[in-house]
């Protein structure tokens, strides 16, 4: 099993920053990817940013050139940085990692980030 625990949402105004950690702990031999998936009230759950542990990323086009996700594998954790917030971001923040050639998917419990406008 692997467990993660994210931290770092909020409350933010509009054009603000927050960064969101999440820890990874548990059989994490052998995750392949993590990333960031949000969901908002009444919304489907969806991809946000992800990275491979060669440091490949990925974004969704609405946080192009605003967020940034990196990975200390040191530490096992993954990162979410987040500037110039909109109120569309508003959302629960869920940390994801898959693991394994099956790609075994794990999430944390997600985390809440409001943007004021």
């Amino acid at each position: 099993q692997v467990q993660l625990v994210e931290s770092g949402g909020g409350l933010v105004q509009a054009g603000g920053s927050l960064r969101l950690s999440c820890a990874a702990s548990g059989s994490i031999g052998a995750i392949t990817v993590m990333g960031w998936y949000r969901q908002a009230p009444g919304k489907q759950r969806e991809l946000v940013a992800t990275i491979t542990s060669g440091g490949s990323t990925n974004y969704a086009d609405s946080v192009k050139g605003r967020f940034t996700v990196s990975r200390d594998n040191a530490k096992n954790t993954v990162y979410l940085q987040m500037n110039s917030l909109k109120p569309e971001d508003t959302a629960v923040y869920y940390c994801n990692a898959k693991r394994g050639l099956t790609l075994t998917t794990y999430w944390g419990q997600g985390t809440q980030v409001t943007v004021s406008s």
